[in-house]
C-alpha cells in the first residue's frame, strides 16, 4: 500500500494523528500537496462521503474523518496557496434567519471542504442580506441555504430574489435543503440546485461546478 492510500485509510478510520503523521511524512517524501490532497485526503473523504450516504457509517464517524482532514489540510493549505492551487469553488453556506438548526448545515459544510471546496460558514440566523453581502465580498460560485422549519422557508425566496438583483451574483449558483425542503419547492422559488442530503449536497455543487 502505498503513503496516499495510507492517508485515505487513516482518514476514513478518523485517525487524526496518523492523518497529520503521514502528511508531515508524505511532503518531505517530495510529493506534491495537490496529489497528497487529491489522493490521500479527498480520496478518503469521498469513501466517508459514500459510506455515510450508504447508512454504513453515522454523524459521529463523518465528524472524526472531517477533523483528521483539517489535522492534513493544516500541512497542506500553505503550500497549496503557494502554488497557485485553487479550491474548486468557493461556497457561502449558513440557515436562514429565524432557523437555529445547524447539523445538517454543519455537516454539508464539512463534506464541501472534504471535497475540495473552500466554504465560507456564516452560522445560522442569517438574514438575506448576509447571504448576499457574503457572497459578493467572497466572490463566492454558489449560496448554500438551510432551513428546518416551514417558517423560516420564506427567507429562502428572499435570499433568491435579492441575489438575482445583484448585478455581481449573475453567475452564484444557488442550493437549497433541509427537512421541509423540496426540489418542487427549489424550482418554485429560483433556487438553481436541491439537496436532500449532504452527500447530495456534494454531488449537485461538484457536478455544477464542473459545468
Amino acid at each position: 500500500m502505498g503513503m496516499l492510500e495510507d492517508i485515505a485509510r487513516f482518514l476514513e478510520e478518523g485517525d487524526e494523528d496518523n492523518v497529520s503523521a503521514s502528511t508531515q511524512a508524505a511532503l518531505k517524501l517530495g510529493l506534491a500537496p495537490k496529489e497528497i490532497l487529491e489522493r490521500g485526503l479527498i480520496a478518503g473523504m469521498n469513501v466517508v462521503g459514500e459510506r455515510f450516504r450508504e447508512r454504513e457509517i453515522f454523524l459521529p464517524d463523518v465528524l472524526m474523518a472531517a477533523k483528521a482532514m483539517t489535522a492534513g489540510l493544516e500541512h497542506l493549505t500553505p503550500l497549496l496557496a503557494e502554488g497557485g492551487v485553487v479550491a474548486k469553488g468557493k461556497v457561502v453556506i449558513g440557515t436562514v434567519s429565524g432557523d437555529l438548526h445547524d447539523i445538517g448545515k454543519n455537516l454539508v459544510a464539512i463534506m464541501l471542504k472534504g471535497a475540495g471546496f473552500e466554504v465560507v460558514d456564516l452560522g445560522k440566523d442569517i438574514s438575506p442580506q448576509a447571504f448576499v453581502d457574503a457572497a459578493v465580498k467572497e466572490k463566492a460560485g454558489f449560496i448554500g441555504m438551510s432551513a428546518l422549519l416551514t417558517t423560516t422557508m420564506p427567507v429562502m425566496k428572499d435570499v433568491v430574489a435579492l441575489a438575482r438583483k445583484n448585478e455581481l451574483l449573475r453567475k452564484v449558483k444557488i442550493v437549497i435543503g433541509g427537512a421541509p425542503v423540496s426540489e418542487e419547492y427549489a424550482r418554485e422559488i429560483g433556487a438553481d440546485l436541491y439537496a436532500f442530503d449532504a452527500a447530495s449536497a456534494v454531488d449537485r455543487v461538484r457536478a455544477a461546478a464542473d459545468r
